[in-house]
């Protein structure tokens, strides 16, 4: 009987081993991808733009409907405060707004947006002497969001957004096999120790 628990143990001890070597064979092929990462970096630089360009357009209608300073320049700038928000929503790929706005799943269309907004940031500058500090915010943040805006056109005529998706797929299908390798291997384990429960019983 110890003769027959010594063997199921030294067989469990490398069914482990063999089972960890190969999860950490899995984890090894499921390293982060570079591409990806980096479309996420620029992912979060728009979003910064498009937070900036938020916060001039708010600090614009603030002035603008003060002392009613002028009423339609603050209006549009309250709709150039909602589509900015709306860009910012697109680049964290929100399924719920992907449903419905499968435009923004292209990024011809996403850059499209973001020149949109970079542009209404842009019009009606202040060219008041009192306020140069808002006019420098105000071209820094237009420019920023052109030029992201102009990188996803291109990028997006390149298809280089079509790569992107496919990559995304690809590594959410490896996540998803390395975690029921995972189950499987969990699962395994219990199932050898009950065995040897039963067997030294």
């Amino acid at each position: 009987m110890s003769t027959d628990e010594g063997e199921s143990s030294q067989q469990l001890g490398s069914n482990s081993g063999g089972g960890s070597s190969s999860t950490n064979g899995a984890r090894v092929r499921a390293r982060p991808d570079p591409f990806l990462i980096t479309c996420r970096c620029f992912s979060f630089i728009t979003c910064l733009a498009s937070i900036l360009c938020i916060v001039v357009n708010v600090l614009s209608a603030i002035r603008s409907f003060k002392n009613n300073y002028d009423l339609f320049d603050g209006i549009f700038r309250c709709y150039a405060v909602a589509i900015a928000m709306f860009v910012v929503v697109a680049e964290t790929e929100w399924e719920l707004i992907m449903r419905f706005s499968k435009v923004l799943e292209y990024w011809v269309g996403r850059g499209m947006l973001q020149i949109f907004v970079a542009v209404m940031t842009r019009a009606y500058p202040e060219t008041s002497t009192k306020r140069k500090d808002l006019l420098l915010l105000q071209n820094i943040a237009s420019y920023m969001l052109l030029a992201c805006g102009v990188v996803y056109v291109v990028s997006g005529l390149l298809c280089i957004g079509h790569l992107k998706r496919s990559r995304q797929k690809k590594e959410v299908s490896t996540e998803q096999a390395i975690k029921d390798l995972e189950d499987l291997e969990r699962r395994r384990e219990e199932l050898e120790a009950l065995l040897i429960v039963e067997r030294a019983a």
